[in-house]
């Protein structure tokens, strides 16, 4: 062991006091800073400015869970395997896009992805099929930005590839435009 040239400090080697002293001298300064509390603000206002301004609650997403989505599942039920909320018309209210499937407890069932809307009072419904089931597509990633809905979709180039491994692969983006959702990028498949 090396020793110092430094001779030894007496605050080195803390003891119960000094920790003790500390903690008084903190409790001094917080107690300080609550008394030392600025006034409180008063202002009055002229006529045209006496409006009362009304803040609206935020609007929540529909919940996809009370939606009967168009799947033929033969009695297996469907699975919202994905979801994003998103105000995707620009109306000030949220949409929900979900991503949804057949539950079929194994293998790759193709989904669908639905984009969801709800008026004041009103159950969630479905305004719009992005992607339909009958399409044979399953939906990897998934994402709701801007007012941009994008996903990756996994298809199959014949019947003879095995539902296991698709073989195609898809980037594909909706936008809201006017007043529809239209297609603005990935239209050409290609080969996984």
């Amino acid at each position: 062991m090396q020793t110092s040239a430094l001779p030894d400090l007496a605050h080195t080697a803390t003891k119960p006091v000094h920790w003790l002293a500390t903690a008084a001298a903190m409790a001094g300064v917080v107690a300080l800073a609550g008394l030392l509390q600025p006034r409180t603000a008063t202002a009055t206002a002229t006529a045209p400015e006496q409006r009362t301004t009304q803040r609206s609650a935020p609007v929540a997403a529909p919940d996809p869970a009370g939606v009967e989505f168009p799947l033929e599942c033969g009695g297996a039920g469907t699975t919202v395997a994905k979801q994003a909320p998103g105000d995707l018309d620009g109306d000030g209210r949220p949409e929900t896009v979900a991503v949804v499937h057949c539950d079929a407890g194994s293998g790759t069932p193709p989904g669908g992805i639905y984009v969801l809307t709800q008026g004041s009072g009103a159950a969630p419904r479905i305004v719009a099929t992005l992607v339909d089931p009958a399409d044979k597509k399953t939906v990897g990633d998934f994402a709701v930005r801007e007012g941009r809905i994008s996903a990756t979709l996994f298809g199959y180039s014949s019947p003879e590839v095995p539902r296991c491994c698709p073989d195609q692969e898809e980037q594909a983006s909706w936008r809201w435009q006017g007043n529809a959702f239209v297609r603005t990028s990935g239209d050409l498949a290609r080969a996984v």
